[in-house]
Formats: C-alpha cells, sequence, structure tokens
C-alpha cells in the first residue's frame, strides 16, 4: 500500500507550507489541475481562487507570485521522484540494476499515489513535461538557485550520478548523463505528443514504455 509522505521544500519558496492545511492542499491541487488545463501564461491567481471558490487573498497568503508556486510544484515533483527511487532500490546492491530502476522511476512517476489525495501525480506530470524548464530558464536563476531553491534537483541527480559512477568509475560525465536521463526522461513524451519528428519514441495515453527502452539503451551503450 502507498505511503503518505509529506515532502520536504525550501521554505523561501513560500510564505506558508500549504502541506500543513486543508486550503494549502487544496490551493496545491486546484494550481495542479488549472495549469495542466489552460497552461502557465494563462494561469493566474484569480482563476485560480475561483477555481477553489476561495479568494486571490488567501492564496497569497501562502505564495508571493506564481512564479514561485511553479517551483513548488516542480520542486515536489523532484522530491516525490527522489524518494521513489530510494524506495524502488531499497535493498539492491547491483548498480546495474539501481540504474534500470532509476530510469522506470523516471517514467513511472506519473502513476497516482491514491493516499496524497491533493495531488494527482499523473496531471502534475504533465505540468512537469510541458512548464518544468520554465522554473529555472530564467534571468533569476542564479539568484533563486543561490536562495537553494533547486536543491531537491541537485540531490536528485546526484544520487543519480553515483549510481552511474558506481558502474562505471572511469566514465567522465556522470551528473551530464544524470540530468540528460531526467530530462529526456520528459523531453521526449513532449517531443512524442507535439513535434514528432524530433524524436523516434511513440507514447501512449500514460504508457511509456519506448521511452523507458530508450533510455536504457543510451545509458547502457555510454557506460559500457
Amino acid at each position: 500500500m502507498a505511503i503518505e509522505i509529506k515532502i520536504s521544500l525550501n521554505e523561501g519558496i513560500y510564505l506558508r507550507d500549504p502541506q500543513d492545511s486543508a486550503l494549502g492542499r487544496n490551493i496545491i491541487k486546484h494550481s495542479i489541475l488549472l495549469i495542466e488545463d489552460i497552461g502557465f501564461e494563462s494561469f493566474n491567481f484569480k482563476k485560480l481562487a475561483q477555481e477553489m471558490k476561495s479568494t486571490e487573498a488567501s492564496i497569497y497568503r501562502y505564495f508571493e507570485n506564481k512564479h514561485l508556486l511553479l517551483i513548488y510544484l516542480v520542486s515536489w515533483y523532484w522530491e516525490w521522484v527522489a524518494y521513489l527511487i530510494k524506495i524502488n532500490t531499497l535493498n539492491i546492491d547491483d548498480p546495474k540494476r539501481k540504474l534500470e530502476i532509476i530510469i522506470n522511476s523516471f517514467v513511472s512517476a506519473s502513476a497516482d499515489n491514491p493516499t496524497t489525495d491533493y495531488v494527482d501525480e499523473s496531471k502534475l506530470h504533465s505540468v512537469i513535461i510541458s512548464e518544468g524548464l520554465k522554473v529555472y530558464h530564467t534571468k533569476e536563476v542564479d539568484e533563486e538557485n543561490g536562495k537553494g531553491f533547486f536543491k531537491n534537483y541537485k540531490e536528485l541527480i546526484t544520487m543519480v550520478a553515483g549510481v552511474i559512477t558506481e558502474i562505471n568509475p572511469s566514465f567522465e560525465y556522470p551528473y551530464a548523463l544524470a540530468s540528460n536521463l531526467f530530462e529526456m526522461s520528459n523531453d521526449h513524451i513532449y517531443f512524442a505528443k507535439h513535434l514528432p519528428r524530433l524524436t523516434d519514441i511513440k507514447v501512449g495515453e500514460n504508457k511509456y514504455s519506448e521511452v523507458e527502452k530508450m533510455l536504457n539503451y543510451f545509458a547502457t551503450n555510454l557506460l559500457r
């Protein structure tokens, strides 16, 4: 049975942790659904308040702006993937098998965890694919990085890079490969759905086995 968890995120991202109250969890739930539906550019707190049947002022008690809310959602996802990897690789000693599990976790993190009722992981995964890069492809990235806003992502990549180094200690680019595997797991789903001439894979509705196959092929051949 799935275990409900509380994700630990940088306190500078929010004014009040939305995980700690019913209203906050409702903000998370409806922001995911609304961003997935209309896109981040069209999303704002007025529309979110209308969806929630609440007020803009109540949302501003949790987040200063929609950019920080998006960082929160994406950071939640990064930490969720890291949690899945830790649980799924528990008691696994073979680093090659660990990397296979990591890649599987990258593409299967969209599976819904029914005990986290305020997060639809499938919808959140869709948000990550289409909007995730907007978190750190900004003019403020260095400042926000200095505040530790991307610590969850860096820790996730460090964990994966460690497994890559276990497989091949002489491989020169473990961090580059780790971040590429994660980004490719999302980019090629997006390409397959919207820009198919940029990829060789096809995906079904929440069925990403071909993405997993491609990532394993890519990693195995580089780490020979």
